[in-house]
């Protein structure tokens, strides 16, 4: 079969692109010939597809900004490249990722329009919330592009405001990007995406009933949990726990980690915390002021083979997240490494996790969960785990049968030839 991928970076910068470059590996080891459509960037891998790729666009300031403003909309550039590449690879398939705004569904719309499959994993809430993330820049989860409360002279009704993203100034806090955004979903509203898309895969069974609550049809969507390449999770053993936990990912406010500091700052145990971004300097300053960086050690940005051994021997990882996560690779890994986890409930967070509370058989369960944003809670919650024993080597075993590539592969296959 002849697979061409799309996302619009090509290069380990976040999930998408993971998903992207194990997705390839994967369809190459069962055989299919895979193409690659993305934006030209610095940071690409290279591949023979390269000169298909438009060229780059930045929303910073300077000459490649206007590119960025009019890109979201669909542009010819985009268009006639990926023509050229369809006419020259001739895919079975099409299998689109993270396309918005960089490259744009016009992809989607030219496939459909010469009777190309489309396959579509979310890989987060675009086509439902202008800045993906479903929330406001106070930091407040909103859903009122989709599935807004409305009320009538009778009753109140599941009216979307569909004006939302210009009203709160939701992308960058900004009304022009915001009305950017604005545009960007205007043109590419659900019913004309519905119309080119065949099925669309959500990583989460939370995702899904957020599409389906934003009007797009049952039918049309599939929940199939992410998937990872277990055997670098592989070790001698997963007993050998010592006295530390860890969060891994990106420093910023949805994630919770200021919340996960403050919990923290009260309890006796040493956190690393892995990982980068723009709340670096405030999250440093902020241990600085509580005075608990004996406990609580920023460890930067780690390569696999750095955070295989820190996940892999600490006693839980938390996910301290404060927006609709979807099905976070973090939470994948940690329990492949036999690791427990400590999940805020939110989003696809609970799905991945068996905690205490419901779990059928005490040997099922691999972490707890605690309510988003509540320190103490989230404090309780790490003290119960810290003392409480786990199989650690069932908890590898069984989520690296879950989450195999070859277990996905199967499923994928069905999708792309549907009987």
């Amino acid at each position: 079969m002849r697979i061409l991928l799309c996302n619009k970076f090509y290069y380990r910068r976040g999930g998408d692109c993971i998903y992207t470059l194990e997705l390839e590996r994967l369809l190459r080891q069962h055989g299919h010939d895979v193409a690659i459509y993305a934006m030209q960037y610095p940071d690409n891998l290279p591949t023979p597809w390269q000169d298909y790729f438009p060229s780059e666009a930045s929303f910073s300031i300077g000459p490649k900004m206007v590119k960025a403003l009019l890109r979201p909309l669909g542009t010819s550039e985009v268009k006639e490249g990926f023509e050229r590449l369809i006419q020259d690879f001739k895919p079975d398939v099409i299998h689109l990722g993270n396309i918005h705004s960089q490259l744009s569904p016009i992809i989607a719309e030219t496939a459909h329009a010469k009777g190309i499959r489309i396959v579509w994993t979310l890989h987060d809430y675009k086509l439902l919330c202008p800045r993906y993330d479903c929330m406001q820049p106070n930091g407040l989860v909103c859903e009122e592009c989709f599935s807004h409360q409305q009320a009538t002279m009778t009753s109140r009704v599941n009216a979307p405001n569909p004006n939302a993203c210009l009203k709160h100034h939701c992308i960058k806090g900004n009304l022009v990007a915001s009305l950017i955004g604005w545009a960007e979903m205007k043109k590419w509203n659900r019913d004309r995406l519905t119309r080119i898309t065949d099925t669309w895969i959500c990583p989460s069974r939370f995702m899904l009933q957020k599409m389906v609550q934003g009007g797009f049809p049952n039918e049309k969507l599939i929940h199939l949990c992410n998937f990872i390449d277990v055997e670098k999770c592989l070790m001698d053993g997963y007993s050998q726990r010592e006295d530390y936990y860890c969060y891994v990912g990106r420093l910023s406010h949805e994630k919770g980690i200021e919340t996960l500091i403050d919990a923290a700052s009260n309890l006796p145990y040493r956190l690393i915390i892995i990982g980068d971004g723009p709340l670096k300097k405030q999250l440093n300053e902020k241990i600085q002021q509580l005075s608990c960086q004996d406990r609580i050690q920023l460890a930067g940005q780690k390569n696999w083979e750095q955070i295989k051994p820190l996940v892999g021997h600490a006693r839980m990882l938390v996910i301290p997240s404060e927006w609709y996560e979807n099905n976070p690779l973090s939470i994948l890994e940690a329990k492949c490494l036999g690791t427990p986890i400590l999940g805020a409930r939110i989003g696809g967070i609970p799905e991945l996790i068996n905690p205490i509370s419901g779990a059928e058989f005490l040997d099922d369960v691999d972490g707890d969960l605690f309510i988003p944003r509540d320190v103490a809670d989230l404090t309780r919650k790490i003290n119960s785990l810290w003392t409480r024993p786990f199989d650690y080597d069932q908890i590898a075993k069984k989520s690296q049968q879950q989450f195999s590539a070859e277990t996905y592969y199967g499923n994928l296959m069905n999708l792309y030839s549907p009987s």
